[in-house]
């Protein structure tokens, strides 16, 4: 079963997204969202930008291409039967 939370954006809208994975990189945590488990699901990257004040944990997601390369490699090793692009 998957970890399944909930993300406001910033107009207060609420979705829940499952965890597919997470991975840490240089002291930075990264998810792998998607917003069903289907087969064809929406999925994305998110990382952490929490600061330590911060009472929940504040994610953003990836937009910088080369992060983005950079972290669907290493999720495509940790999760073999899906490909992450």
């Amino acid at each position: 079963m998957f970890e399944k939370l909930v993300f406001t954006d910033e107009n207060g809208e609420e979705e829940e997204f499952y965890v597919l994975e997470q991975t840490r990189v240089n002291g930075t945590d990264y998810l792998l969202v998607a917003d069903d488990m289907e087969e064809a699901a929406q999925a994305m990257i998110v990382k952490d930008i929490s600061k330590p004040r911060d009472s929940e944990a504040v994610y953003e997601v990836l937009e910088d291409e080369n992060e983005i390369k950079s972290i669907s490699a290493i999720f495509n090793e940790l999760l073999e039967d899906i490909e992450v692009e």
